[in-house]
């Protein structure tokens, strides 16, 4: 059996060698702190493991979660110098190899798609599962990223094997913290939810909510989803939230709707909120960021048009199917 852990030992592997190398980087005028924060989140990777088998606390990974917050909001990580393609490299790599510079990318989706749809069904001679249970599309991203890298070193054939550990510790720094916003987030919405901030919620929308208007309920749970989205920056973070709030209770237990589509829907409609609000760095903030735009909230306004008409198509999509 494929597990995912193995995966997720490859992503704090990664983290440490970016650790490693800005330590050893002297243009770095923060480089102590900056390998400090890699260093402390690709080992809680591999602790991670230890924890869900109950073989070590967890506490040590709170402690480990507050130290990269206190990091983050310390200045780190910080920039050092980068190692990257000249701008007439990347004209000549654009000029000889065309549109085949796709390739690595195309190869994620395809590939993750194969494992979620396929390989997740198949199994070993002793009638095991092939890749771990509820796990199968983390483990085909997993293997899809392995061959895009594969596949890009191939078309490229770059000077060194270490070009791209130097590319993604070039966008890391470019990311900074914001690369781990959405895990924060997500974990966040989780706290909220067992906190009973759901519960809460759900009181306050009994009283919004007009007895038996289903059309009310489901703009109610998108809308809610998009709102809090804006707040927290992540869909993942709202989800539980909105679901135990209205989801569930409502447009399931009361009005009968389809699970799969009520929440496949919300989500979507969440991710309208995402479109609009700083908060969802990684989205709005470092695209910005990278492509040098004079105005940071520059994706935002371009996003908001759309967003909002979005919005009021998944709430048509979720009263008209998933009823």
């Amino acid at each position: 059996m494929i597990k995912v852990e193995w995966f997720y030992w490859l992503c704090g592997i990664f983290f440490v060698l970016i650790a490693l190398q800005v330590l050893n980087d002297r243009s770095n005028p923060k480089r102590v702190g900056s390998a400090a924060f890699w260093g402390i989140l690709g080992l809680s990777f591999g602790y991670g493991t230890f924890v869900v088998n109950k073989q070590a606390p967890s506490w040590l990974l709170g402690i480990a979660v507050i130290g990269l917050a206190v990091l983050a909001g310390s200045g780190f990580p910080g920039k050092g110098e980068e190692r990257t393609t000249t701008p007439a490299e990347r004209v000549h790599f654009a000029d000889r190899f065309g549109n085949k510079l796709f390739l690595p990318a195309l190869v994620i989706p395809v590939v993750a798609a194969i494992f979620g749809a396929w390989l997740a069904k198949v199994k070993l001679g002793d009638g095991k599962l092939l890749l771990q249970t509820g796990s199968a599309t983390i483990i085909g991203l997993g293997v899809a990223s392995i061959l895009a890298l594969i596949v890009g070193m191939v078309l490229l054939r770059p000077k060194s094997p270490a070009v791209p550990v130097h590319e993604g510790r070039r966008l890391l720094e470019h990311i900074g913290w914001a690369a781990i916003l959405p895990q924060m987030l997500a974990t966040l919405g989780l706290l909220f939810n067992t906190s009973g901030v759901g519960k809460a919620v759900g009181r306050v929308t009994d009283h919004l909510v007009p007895k038996g208007s289903l059309i009310a309920a489901v703009a109610l749970y998108c809308i809610g989803m998009a709102v809090f989205t804006i707040i927290m920056g992540n869909a993942f973070a709202a989800f539980p939230v909105m679901t135990a709030a209205v989801g569930w209770p409502l447009l399931h237990e009361q009005f009968h709707g389809t699970p799969a589509i009520i929440f496949a829907v919300g989500m979507l409609a969440g991710f309208c909120g995402t479109l609009c609000t700083p908060m969802a760095a990684n989205f709005n903030l470092v695209p910005a960021a990278l492509l040098e735009m004079k105005d940071q909230y520059g994706p935002i306004k371009a996003q908001i048009p759309t967003a909002i008409p979005l919005l009021g198509c998944n709430i048509l999509i979720m009263y008209f199917f998933a009823f």
